[in-house]
């Protein structure tokens, strides 16, 4: 079962791929641009777009007169695909942040280490 059912459902098979998307509107439409990074030599496509119609939906503006104005909705398919892009790209960016700490706590550790290697040596030469 995938973290991710309405990406999965959209034919994303590896969203640890996706390195940013953008959302915009053409005309009643919503659409949703995803760019992967691809490995080298990949023949499978860097951006891709899906898109979504928007939904009609008419709501009463004057009810003594009993008026009504037509608006168009995101449908409920876009809202959730959105959702799982922004989850997946929070986790990715904590992610990183890890990913840098755990860098940073090594580096100090090599750091470290060459010192007290230096030290030891300089004792051993004292002898």
């Amino acid at each position: 079962m995938s973290n991710y059912p309405k990406l999965t459902e959209m034919g994303i098979r590896h969203p640890e791929e996706i390195e940013k998307f953008t959302v915009y509107t053409v005309g009643k439409t919503d659409v949703l641009q995803v760019a992967y990074n691809r490995k080298k030599g990949s023949i499978l496509p860097v951006i891709r777009r899906y898109k979504f119609p928007q939904v009609r939906e008419s709501v009463m503006v004057d009810s003594g007169t009993r008026r009504t104005e037509t608006l168009f909705k995101s449908t409920p398919a876009f809202r959730e695909a959105l959702a799982e892009l922004e989850e997946l790209k929070l986790k990715q960016a904590q992610g990183k942040d890890l990913k840098a700490l755990l860098r940073e706590e090594m580096r100090l550790l090599q750091e470290d280490i060459s010192l007290r290697t230096e030290y030891i040596q300089s004792l051993i030469d004292q002898l």
